[in-house]
């Protein structure tokens, strides 16, 4: 039997504690350390992971730790390239969570990074592993669609008081970085991994309800054209009253029109292809819960799975540096125009 591949959390919020949950159950993988800065949580987690020592910084952890073989990212999106380069540095596979760096010079230092010291840097896109995402990325590169004409991607949460708390990370320029970064990059991820690159850009941002609870803009109208041909339009809003609308993806094509649509893209609501039928999809895992909101689907088994895959090289990543480093530069891109 071969050892376990063993993980160290960096960052034990939401998130990290998802990550935490699913390594320590994973029959391949073993939880070996938790880092956070805030030392208030040790208690907590020491019930949740007995046994799985806390410690109080990345480099208190890189210094006194237990060897491991992957660093989780999932810190505030200001921390992520640093914390990321530090444990590949230290002979680590990183998996970050999203987005990759919040500008592109940092993730490029990522993937050169990595590329030095010979380790894998897994992003967290989840979007990628919902049965309608890959059934669409099969369907484009089966070439079902012909040419693409318009491809429309509609993102409309809530994200209200109860997500903006006073003193959090969240909705403030450094640590956050905005709310494409930090709501909807695992989207502009899904256009740019089915549909590739995008040019001739133009974008509108709107403030409505965030103005007193984040540094940036709520809402944003992004029209661009794809290099592939066809243009689009990217729409997003995290002004929605009480809950999320929904996210959704149309797209108009030479040989038919499809979208994918509910609250987290997670059904084909229509699909009318020439000479196809739409075959039965496994069903899309219920998104996360975050007590008064809600995330996008409940991926992250995935995720794993992948990394200890790819690391006992029976598989390849499923999302590597440098899609994660095109998804922050297209960002930029577009707030390059805030």
């Amino acid at each position: 039997m071969e050892s376990a591949i063993r993980f160290v959390i960096c960052g034990v919020g939401h998130i990290g504690r998802r990550h935490a949950a699913l390594v320590a159950a994973h029959p391949e993988a073993q939880l070996v350390a938790l880092v956070d800065i805030r030392p208030e949580l040790a208690p907590a987690l020491a019930a949740d992971f007995p046994g799985v020592p806390f410690f109080a910084s990345l480099d208190d952890y890189l210094s006194h730790g237990p060897a491991a073989d992957v660093l989780t990212v999932a810190t505030p999106n200001g921390l992520h390239a640093q914390q990321a380069i530090r444990g590949l540095r230290a002979g680590l596979h990183v998996v970050v969570e999203k987005p990759l760096a919040l500008h592109k010079s940092d993730a490029e230092d990522i993937v050169h990074t990595a590329l030095q010291t010979g380790r894998f840097v897994f992003g967290v896109m989840q979007n990628r592993y919902s049965p309608p995402a890959a059934w669409l990325k099969q369907v484009v590169e089966e070439g079902r669609l012909g040419q693409v004409f318009l491809v429309q991607l509609n993102c409309f949460w809530n994200r209200d008081e109860r997500y903006y708390t006073p003193g959090s990370w969240h909705g403030t320029r450094v640590a956050d970085g905005g709310t494409l970064f930090t709501q909807f990059s695992h989207f502009v991820d899904l256009l740019y991994w089915v549909f590739g690159d995008i040019t001739n850009i133009s974008a509108r941002f709107r403030d409505f309800t965030h103005e007193h609870l984040t540094e940036f803009e709520d809402s944003g109208l992004v029209t661009f054209d794809l290099v592939r041909g066809g243009s689009g339009t990217l729409q997003y809003s995290t002004a929605v009253w009480d809950r999320n609308l929904e996210s959704s993806l149309t797209v108009v094509a030479e040989r038919g029109s499809l979208r994918l649509g509910g609250q987290y893209m997670d059904k084909v609501e229509y699909c009318h292809l020439h000479d196809y039928q739409l075959p039965e999809l496994a069903p899309t895992n219920p998104a996360n819960q975050y007590g008064p909101y809600q995330g996008s689907a409940a991926n992250h088994v995935h995720v794993i799975d992948n990394v200890v895959e790819t690391i006992r090289q029976r598989g390849v990543a499923t999302t590597n540096a440098l899609e994660g480093l095109k998804v922050v530069e297209m960002i930029e891109r577009i707030y390059a125009l805030r």
